[in-house]
């Protein structure tokens, strides 16, 4: 049985970080905000060897109560934050990458804070601190990467605020990352979350022993403050359900600690040990000074700022939200992508479902999930065709791990030109689009709601979008792909005539395959046997256990696509059982189990 008290901050300790490395940057750092340092000393941790033309860096961007120490360095080392993320044979392998992680500035564990000497008056900077924002962060690690030889990272990875971080490289340093991974982040907190920072701020600058931040040296610090500072960031880290979960069995009884909180319900205690945990290893200024930076991070509240932030950005990237985080909600991480799409950057995205909340980036069940899209986003497969047998019936064309297109998707590979882009909705395991950009395709992008199939897609190096089609496809602008394939999907969607309307505005023309319910063999079903029809493929369910919502015919789909004033360019009807093709005049409709349309909207 899970312990109620562990955490993802069950791991972390104040104990000296034995493999810090620090280096010292001298000269004025001036900050964004006006700010100016006299100098910079960053701390940081490297992991496995810089190769030798230093094209495998990672740097990983650590979160605000985070450190370098992201992972162990041997087997007795102290446990990381993110272990089950990096490390040997992980996602974030060590012994095929050079992984940086840097204590941010404005921290506490190794780099220059409120905790620092100021040289001006000998005495910890305290208050006087100047504002420190992202940028100002990721400036620091921009000196750190030139010192240590690197040009240019293969990824730059990071969640919460180490997504704004990974973000901000992207967008300030483009010619810098080769790779983004922003995970449980956003363009800007929302002001629910901000207020959340307000309450915590405020909880530590009334302690009556924060001493107006000059407290080092004392024999008094804010405790009482940056404890329930820290009460307060982890309910908003944890789920609705994740809390229940958790403390619902034992609610009345409470795990016994030595605390002055109270501590009545068992969700009580947790809080009061986990805020009095932190207090042993973080500064209370250093938590203003991040949150504060957190707080001032904004790339934009409408869509065209967010378009325009993220301008010169080249890399590609990986976003992922997780369903119960009411922190960092999915519904930003889809504005980072619509912005990103509207740019025609090749992006994967995944909203995780979980119960885990914000946490889930850090949990080792949730990474086990998105690990293998970061280990596919930083370490794609070679753009190599592969010589594959064609699928019967079909021209040859490539395939991908040695497995043939089917004879659809084979058809409606033999329909798109070299260079043509292509948006394939209900992508599945990206095998058509794998085979479209090993004949030459151009922009190509994916869209999928099946994790598995998400997966997959991504592990061939492809762009693929979690986007439920119901809502249409309003990331997209109009005639942005040459051509939008929708292949054995049509039957999930809910208003396909919605859908049709959408494809038809974002795609110049429409490729659409689906499986005709007016084919004989399904006719003598019903008539015959008086029972529901099934079709092979994604049709092949019981009546009452389908995510089926549409039995249609050749005859209907032509119906609708005239009525919304479309033209069917071409035809191909299919008699997948006997593989052969079915001529226009031998009626289709009743002789063909598929059919393969292309259409688009003249005028």
């Amino acid at each position: 049985m899970t312990d109620t008290f562990d955490s993802t901050d069950a791991v972390r300790s104040g104990s000296p970080l034995r493999h810090l490395k620090t280096e010292t940057f001298d000269g004025a750092f001036k900050m964004r905000l006006g700010g100016t340092l006299p100098g910079v000393v960053c701390g940081y941790e490297t992991y496995g060897v810089l190769n030798a033309d230093a094209s495998n860096a990672v740097l990983m961007c650590h979160a605000i109560s985070g450190d370098s120490h992201v992972a162990r360095h041997e087997a007795d080392d102290e446990p990381g934050w993110w272990d089950a993320l990096v490390g040997p044979g992980r996602a974030v392998d060590t012994e095929k990458f050079f992984v940086i992680c840097a204590n941010v500035l404005g921290g506490c564990r190794g780099s220059t804070g409120p905790g620092s000497i100021d040289p001006e008056t000998g005495r910890p900077y305290g208050p006087a601190f100047p504002d420190v924002t992202v940028e100002d962060m990721i400036d620091v690690q921009a000196k750190l990467l030139d010192h240590l030889g690197v040009k240019k990272l293969a990824a730059v990875i990071g969640g919460s605020l180490g997504g704004h971080q990974a973000m901000a490289w992207a967008a300030r340093y483009p010619q810098r990352v080769g790779a983004c991974c922003a995970l449980a982040t956003s363009t800007r907190l929302t002001s629910q979350a901000l207020a959340f920072d307000v309450v915590a701020r405020n909880a530590i600058q009334s302690d009556p022993d924060f001493h107006a931040g000059q407290y080092y040296g004392k024999p008094t610090h804010p405790d009482t403050g940056l404890a329930i500072a820290r009460m307060l960031g982890h309910i908003t880290y944890l789920s609705s359900q994740g809390m229940s979960d958790r403390f619902d069995i034992d609610r009345d009884s409470p795990r016994q600690i030595d605390t002055d909180f109270e501590a009545k319900f068992s969700v009580g205690s947790y809080l009061a040990h986990q805020g009095q945990r932190f207090v042993g290893r973080f500064d209370a200024n250093s938590y203003v000074t991040l949150s504060m930076a957190m707080d001032l991070f904004d790339m934009g509240q409408t869509h065209e700022q967010r378009v325009e932030a993220f301008g010169a950005a080249t890399c590609r990237w990986l976003v992922v939200s997780y369903s119960s985080d009411w922190l960092f909600l999915p519904s930003q991480s889809r504005e980072v992508v619509a912005a990103l799409t509207a740019r025609d950057q090749a992006v994967t995205y995944t909203e995780l479902r979980t119960d885990s909340g914000h946490d889930a980036f850090l949990i080792e069940e949730d990474v086990q999930r998105f690990g293998p899209l970061v280990r596919a986003m930083i370490d794609p497969p070679p753009d190599s065709a592969s010589d594959m047998p064609p699928a019967p019936g079909c021209d040859s064309l490539p395939g991908v791990e040695d497995e043939p297109l089917s004879l659809i998707d084979g058809r409606i590979a033999q329909l798109i030109k070299p260079g043509e882009s292509v948006l394939d909705l209900g992508c599945g395991d990206g095998r058509l689009l794998s085979a479209l950009r090993d004949r030459g395709a151009g922009r190509l992008c994916g869209v999928e709601v099946k994790e598995h199939s998400i997966v997959a897609t991504a592990q061939r190096g492809l762009p693929v979008l979690d986007y439920d089609l119901n809502k249409g496809l309003p990331e997209f602008s109009d005639d942005s792909f040459d051509v939008v394939v929708l292949s054995a999907t049509l039957q999930a969607i809910g208003r396909i005539d919605v859908l049709f309307d959408e494809m038809l505005r974002v795609g110049r023309r429409c490729v659409v395959s689906f499986a005709n319910f007016a084919y004989r063999e399904l006719r003598e079903m019903y008539a015959e046997h008086g029972r529901s029809p099934k079709a092979k493929g994604e049709y092949h369910y019981d009546w009452y256990d389908t995510p089926n919502r549409r039995f249609p015919s050749i005859a209907d789909v032509q119906e609708l696509l005239a009525n919304k004033g479309a033209t069917i360019h071409r035809g191909i009807y299919l008699d997948t059982q006997a593989g052969k093709v079915i001529a226009e005049d031998d009626d289709p409709n009743l002789n063909a189990d598929t059919a393969v349309l292309v259409v688009s909207r003249e005028g």
